[in-house]
């Protein structure tokens, strides 16, 4: 099996929040929550949400993965399955984010 190339269409498709940082007002914490769906279960909300303010984020079907200070967490606007960035690999020139 070879290794494959990904990248996103645009640079601007995924909508990402940054661990770690307050400057998030309430709705938009609530809209991002509710935005990362189960892919396996008609594209239904992981209810309470997938993220917790303990730095854990919920991948459906797949396990918990632990966020630290700085990462990106973001989601898939077709199907809205998560994305774990690590602040390092942020960090570098292959993503652009604001």
């Amino acid at each position: 099996m070879a290794t494959r190339t990904l990248g996103t269409a645009a640079t601007t498709t995924l909508t990402a929040m940054v661990v770690g940082t307050n400057d998030y007002i309430p709705a938009d914490v609530a809209t991002f929550l509710t935005s990362i769906l189960n892919d396996q279960i008609n594209g239904r909300p992981i209810w309470p949400g997938a993220y917790s303010q303990k730095g854990l984020l919920s991948i459906p079907n797949r396990g918990v993965l632990r966020c630290i200070e700085g990462d990106y967490v973001a989601f898939d606007p077709a199907t809205g399955f998560p994305i774990l960035l690590s602040a390092a690999a942020a960090a570098g020139a292959s993503w652009v984010h604001t």
